[in-house]
């Protein structure tokens, strides 16, 4: 039967059409560093509010009418589902045009898309997160998720760095995590400034210093693609195995569906095999093209 109602219609498209963005409102922006900045939003649709589910290590596009739409992870946890966050780095023409966004701002909101950080591989397990720079927004929504879930999980260790400490993303959940005595919170800079008081040095040299246990363990990495090559080889040399190690990719990511094929890896597709992806599923080729 042809849909003439337009409210119907409306409705209709928002199902069957994946490229059709929903609205999504600006309720709180966080400045993270000079180049980072967090939105806090939310649907516009009463209805989706209530109803929106999705899982750590998703992602979605968001989307500036007029501008582009740019992938970016979910960085809130699926456990704290009052609004939405996204940490959009200063990059580029869209994310330019997002950090010019102020409260009560409208955008597009397309997702979520991709597979998730395992759960239940990793229930039980010591779990290693291994993060850089705005690498953590990924990380956030699964350490969150763990530690809300606290019983069902081993020890945790957190190694995270940056270049500066300016650079530190998430300062207030670095701090919720110093203060947990069943987390092992590690942070870095590569180089401090005067005010400095904590390490110094590369995440891959510090994780090498901390040297966490393989033994019933899972490490998830994410960062820079640098980060990422030079953390692996750090971990095997503590006995992880490749299919202990996971991370989560963002190559070029741009329809978010695997149609346009700009995020192949391999004979990968990042956005629709990913973004989630065991060291063993990528490490014949990440060292050449990520």
């Amino acid at each position: 039967m042809p849909i003439t109602d337009t409210s119907q219609r409306k409705k209709f498209l928002a199902q069957s059409n994946v490229y059709l963005p929903h609205i999504v409102v600006v309720d709180k922006i966080i400045e993270e560093t000079p180049s980072v900045r967090t939105l806090h939003f939310n649907f516009k649709d009463e209805k989706l509010r209530k109803e929106f589910t999705f899982e750590s290590g998703q992602f979605a596009e968001l989307s500036i009418f007029g501008i582009g739409e740019a992938t970016f992870c979910i960085s809130s946890s699926p456990t704290r589902n009052d609004h939405l966050e996204c940490a959009i780095n200063r990059v580029g023409l869209v994310t330019n045009a997002m950090h010019r966004l102020s409260v009560g701002a409208e955008t597009g909101f397309r997702g979520p898309y991709g597979n998730s950080f395992p759960l239940e591989l990793m229930r039980g397990k010591n779990l290693v997160f291994v993060g850089g720079g705005i690498g953590l927004a990924p990380l956030r929504s699964i350490i969150w998720n763990v530690l809300d879930n606290r019983d069902k999980y081993g020890n945790i260790d957190i190694i995270y760095g940056a270049r500066s400490p300016a650079d530190l993303c998430f300062k207030y959940d670095l701090d919720s995590w110093s203060q947990d005595k069943t987390v092992n919170m590690i942070t870095t800079v590569d180089k401090g400034d005067e005010n400095w008081i904590g390490r110094e040095g590369f995440v891959p040299s510090i994780l090498e210093q901390v040297a966490p246990s393989a033994k019933n363990a899972i490490a998830i990495v994410c960062g820079p693609p640098i980060m990422i090559r030079r953390t692996f080889p750090v971990l095997q040399k503590l006995g992880f195995t490749p299919e202990q190690m996971i991370t989560t990719l963002e190559k070029r990511m741009k329809c978010g569906i695997g149609k346009c094929g700009r995020c192949n890896i391999g004979n990968l597709y990042v956005c629709r095999d990913g973004p989630v992806f065991t060291y063993a599923q990528i490490k014949n080729f990440i060292s050449d093209e990520y």
